[in-house]
């Protein structure tokens, strides 16, 4: 079961790591337009819809990669103290009260959105339309993944309840982990403290 929720994992992370190159198109996008707008006084109707299209499937995109890095919001404050099991029983009613439901109709709606606009080859209004349909398949597609990495996560909550602990989960780039880079670099607390001292001191004789 593990090698299986790792694996969704992967794939959850995959998808965000593909979809990131997103920024990449969307910074060469704009670079060219400013340019050709302002230097070659040679704007494109069609560019404002582009870089909309591609920030919005970014931000859909990244939507299971985040939840799988369990990177989402959360009120912490109290959250942090909570035994691992409470913690589950927690995310395991939210999990099935409010994200199950949303997730649902949004990939539901979203399949049949984008049929909509498939079968009318739906554009852009501009002088130079884009196709709006490939778009809109972002939606049920985002929304399926993103279903997939939540019934992960109400596996990890059931385990959690059943063992008493956290199962481990696909790593990948984090934020700083000031322990870790304690340890990383051979430093320990009264190092650092000491070192205040000694600023502190030599700033005092300045």
């Amino acid at each position: 079961m593990q090698n299986l929720l790792l694996a969704i994992d992967r794939f959850s992370t995959w998808i965000g790591k593909l979809f990131a190159w997103s920024v990449v198109g969307l910074t060469l996008l704009i670079s060219w337009e400013v340019f050709s707008r302002y230097v070659l006084n040679k704007p494109h109707a069609w560019v404002l819809d582009a870089q909309i299209m591609l920030y919005g499937t970014l931000f859909m995109c990244a939507g299971a990669y985040t939840l799988s890095k369990a990177g989402h919001v959360r009120g912490d404050v109290l959250y942090g103290f909570f035994r691992p099991r409470t913690q589950a029983t927690i995310d395991l009613i939210l999990y099935i009260v409010f994200f199950l439901p949303g997730i649902v109709a949004l990939t539901w709606a979203g399949w049949f959105y984008f049929n909509d606009s498939l079968s009318i080859r739906e554009q852009t209004f501009n002088a130079d339309p884009l196709p709006v349909y490939p778009f809109k398949f972002v939606i049920p597609f985002a929304g399926g993944v993103l279903l997939l990495q939540g019934l992960v996560e109400i596996v990890r909550c059931v385990i959690c309840l059943r063992e008493g602990d956290w199962p481990s989960r696909e790593e990948d780039v984090e934020e700083v982990d000031v322990d870790k880079l304690k340890e990383m670099v051979h430093v320990k607390d009264a190092d650092i403290e000491a070192l205040d001292k000694f600023v502190v001191k030599e700033g005092g004789k300045a």
